[in-house]
């Protein structure tokens, strides 16, 4: 779970993710920008998924794996 945080600006609405510097996005108004802010989250996470697959190519140090966070 993250905090999307927007604030209403001339001609509508910046967002940004407060844990993710980084995932930001704009829309005309606060929905559009929670469905950009979702489509800049999901391509930042494939992004980094690409370049750290990438990097430990090869890489006998490095180990990747999944980690579930719930509460």
């Amino acid at each position: 779970m993250y905090t999307a945080v927007y604030k209403k600006v001339r001609g509508g609405y910046v967002a940004w993710l407060e844990e993710i510097p980084g995932v930001n996005t704009q829309g005309k108004n606060k929905r559009e920008a929670e469905e950009n802010l979702r489509d800049a989250l999901r391509e930042f996470t494939l992004a980094r998924r690409m370049l750290t697959r990438r990097e430990a190519r090869g890489n006998r140090t490095v180990t990747r794996e999944r980690l579930v966070v719930s509460r």
